[in-house]
């Protein structure tokens, strides 16, 4: 049996679960409120504060879904209950970020300012040269991050762009010149 499937979730206070006869389950928190379908193979019953997931049999595919739909469960209730957030660094001469109401307005070194605009659910916050990305969807938090590191990915040679929190860029030395030569 899957480790991560067999793990109970934690049901956390103010958090509500209801789970329907097609596996159509809804969380609401204080944060708001998560809906996802699961595949048949899986099913949840709640025992003691918990929501313990189950597989209909061991083939291969039921396996696979098993602890899929426990950590997808489990993201939703941290979702509603406290939130998730992706950090970014913009690094670079003249590169910077700023809120302009709530969208995000970008300087990445092209003619013109690059503005994203917020998906709902998803808010930005600026804080010097990082930004914030904040919303209770694990899922469309981690895309957001990634469509606005796409914007303008970290190169090797001067390490300039957008790249995530604690994020190692491997650099490159670069042209040698006439240095070794005589």
């Amino acid at each position: 049996m899957s480790r991560i499937g067999r793990t109970p979730v934690a049901l956390v206070d103010k958090v509500d679960i209801q789970i329907g006869d097609d596996n159509f389950v809804v969380v609401k928190g204080p944060k708001g409120e998560l809906k996802r379908q699961f595949p048949g193979a899986v099913r949840f019953s709640r025992e003691d504060g918990q929501v313990v997931v189950t597989r209909a049999s061991d083939q291969g595919t039921h396996r696979a879904m098993h602890g899929l739909s426990r950590t997808l469960l489990n993201n939703m209730v941290v979702g509603v209950s406290e939130g998730f957030t992706k950090t970014l660094e913009v690094q670079g001469v003249g590169y910077r970020a700023q809120l302009q109401g709530s969208s995000l307005q970008l300087a990445l070194g092209f003619s013109h300012p690059v503005v994203v605009q917020p998906p709902e659910g998803i808010t930005f916050a600026v804080e010097g040269p990082r930004i914030h990305i904040q919303g209770i969807d694990k899922e469309q938090v981690g895309q957001v991050a990634a469509n606005i590191r796409k914007l303008r990915p970290p190169e090797p040679y001067k390490g300039k762009g957008i790249r995530y929190l604690g994020e190692h860029v491997r650099r490159k030395a670069g042209k040698a010149g006439k240095v070794g030569k005589k």
